[in-house]
Formats: structure tokens, sequence, C-alpha cells
């Protein structure tokens, strides 16, 4: 077998004992007879994979009674028209977004088709290298919400903070960096987060969501209503079954490494790993400001732009994948989520000095 280092920023590596078991269990999960894929979502089997999964991550995350725990389709894409449809009232009709990237430029392009998404802060003009701070943020104490996205995967910002945004519901995509560190689930009326990035792969969306916000909206769709989902506990329809019980293994995947705090302090060390060798080294340099640099996502850029794709070639002879930057920002992206080993971590970082050393 020869597994690459895989620094794609969705959908992501897996832990490898993850795949290991799931590929164990395929052809037959348990005493079933058949695959996870082939049962019935109704089935007794399934009920306890999905009710344990929600059962871990309630517990990993330490998320209140008071709230609860979806497994949604449709991407955060489709989340950022669910979310106003679900949270902007009759009466109320505006919101205030955190505007920190492409992702949040979607969700605000998806608020103002229902309503009027209020921009309370932005960092466009620095080109997205840096998150406004609490005391830019201007907040409308009368929105029906505030949106945030926690972190983003293109430019390599993340939120060093939670946002104080008062008595409003603070809703936030954590898609690219959920269960990366711990985060206080009761500061927040929303979280969602699509799988792809820490959670398992693509096909399942996650959402928390505090029990005061549903029903604001009556009439909704009823795959996009909130309240009907949680009625439904997630079983409307036919939900992303394998998806799931992939998720399910990787949440017992963290448990069994210490959970989202020991995660976090691997991540820490990880991260600065990587950043400080770029910093080190002037044949690189890393665009975002200090204080705002994501733990998942590090760009990086080469002295001579001319030898990009030379090291893009190079990388992926040393099995070192997917390190082309995104078109918006250029250069070259890793993404280190949870389950990128510091092996990976060392393999690039002695990849970039040796390419340094013949080129700089």
């Amino acid at each position: 077998m020869a597994r690459v280092f895989n620094f794609s920023a969705g959908p992501s590596v897996l832990p490898l004992s993850v795949l290991q078991k799931a590929a164990g269990e395929l052809i037959e999960y348990g005493s079933a007879g058949m695959s996870v894929m082939e049962m019935s979502h109704r089935s007794k089997e399934y009920m306890t994979i999905i009710t344990q999964a929600e059962a871990l991550l309630r517990e990993l995350m330490q998320v209140p009674d008071n709230y609860k725990v979806l497994f949604q389709q449709g991407g955060a894409t489709l989340q950022f028209a669910t979310i106003p449809m679900n949270l902007l009232t009759t009466f109320n009709r505006n919101a205030d977004y955190i505007h920190t990237g492409i992702w949040s430029k979607k969700a605000i392009a998806e608020c103002n088709r229902q309503g009027h998404a209020r921009i309370a802060a932005s960092s466009e003009a620095e080109n997205f290298t840096r998150i406004p701070r609490q005391d830019e943020l201007d907040l409308d104490p009368a929105a029906a919400y505030v949106h945030m996205t926690t972190n983003n995967t293109i430019f390599g910002t993340e939120f060093p903070y939670i946002p104080d945004v008062g008595d409003v519901p603070l809703v936030a995509d954590m898609s690219s960096n959920i269960m990366s560190r711990e985060m206080d689930v009761s500061k927040f009326g929303l979280i969602y987060a699509g799988a792809q990035k820490n959670l398992g792969p693509a096909g399942v969306t996650l959402v928390i969501i505090r029990e005061d916000l549903l029903g604001r909206h009556a009439g909704l769709p009823l795959m996009l209503d909130y309240k009907v989902q949680a009625e439904k506990e997630s079983m409307l329809n036919t939900p992303p079954t394998y998806g799931i019980y992939m998720l399910g293994l990787v949440l017992q995947w963290i448990k069994e490494n210490g959970g989202i705090a020991s995660i976090e302090k691997k991540n820490i060390h990880k991260a600065a790993k990587l950043y400080q060798a770029i910093d080190n080294n002037d044949f690189y340099c890393c665009p975002t400001e200090v204080e705002s640099r994501s733990r998942m996502n590090v760009p990086f850029t080469l002295k001579n732009p001319d030898l990009d794709a030379t090291f893009l070639a190079e990388a992926e002879q040393q099995g070192l994948m997917n390190l082309k930057g995104h078109r918006l920002s250029g250069g070259m992206r890793a993404s280190i989520y949870n389950a990128m080993s510091e092996e990976g971590i060392d393999a690039l970082i002695a990849f970039m000095e040796d390419f340094a050393n013949r080129n700089g």
C-alpha cells in the first residue's frame, strides 16, 4: 500500500485506522449480513449507528441539552440559504454578517435573496488576510442573527476568538475547523459544518441548533425546516446513512485520541512547526496576519512564482499531494486537518527546505 500525504482542502484526509475499520466492515456490518450501505435506515442496526454517532458528538463537543443535533444533506452551501429561511422572521428580515472570505460572500448572497445581509465587518480590502477584531464589529442589536465563518480555507485565516454579539444568536459556519479546537457551544445559536474536512466523507452536513430558534418561520419546505427535521430526528427522508456511519467512526477516533482538547494540542504543534519553517526561510512567505493564521489551512507563496509548477510537480513525486493554492489566492496551500499526521508535516517541511536549497 502506497498512501500519499493528502493536503487537500476537502474532501480531505481521513484517519487510516478509520478507513481500515470501514474496509473491514464494508461487506458485512457486525452480524447484519449486509453492508451499512445496504441496510434500511429504519433498521435496528442502523438506528444504533446514528444514535451512537449523535451521543458521541454531544459528548465530545459538550453540547447542552437544549440543543438539537441534525444530520443534513446538501453541504454548507445549502445551509447558506436554509439559515435565513429559518431564522429571519416576518417582522425582522435583517441579519449581520462578518465578511472574511469567499464562503461568507456566498452566505451573504443567499441571505440577500430572502432579506438583508448587513456587513458588520469585512477584511475584503486587505484581500481577507486577517480576521476583524472584536472592536471593529459594527453589530446591530436588533439583528435576527450574526453570521461568522470560523475558518477560511482559501485565505488561511481563523477566528482566534468567539465574537461577543450580546443577545443576538451567533451562527457559525465551522465546516473547516469543527472539532479541531475546543468551542463553547452555548455561545452559539446555531453551528453548521460540512463533514468533509474533519468529520468524515462528503455528503453529511452537521447542524447544531438551540431549541428556541426552531419554528421561527412557518410554511417552509419540510426538508428545509429545522423544526421538522428536529422532530423527525434527521429521518424525514433517507439520511446519508454511510456518511453518518463514517462520521461515527471518526468521532470514535477523536475520543480514542484524547478528545478535542488533545486534538487541539496536536493541531497547535503541527501548525506552529509548518509556519516556523515558512517564516524562517525567505524563499517562502505566508500572506496572512500572524494573529489570524489558521491551524487548518496554511497558504504560502514562493519567492519566485515561476517555480510554482515545478514545486508542485516535484512535491507530487514525493507523495505530497494537492498543495496547489486556490485560484483566488494562488501560490500553495497545505490543509492540515485533524487527520494529517505529524509525519506528513515533517515530510512537507523537508521537501520545502530541499527545494529552496536547490532553487534559492
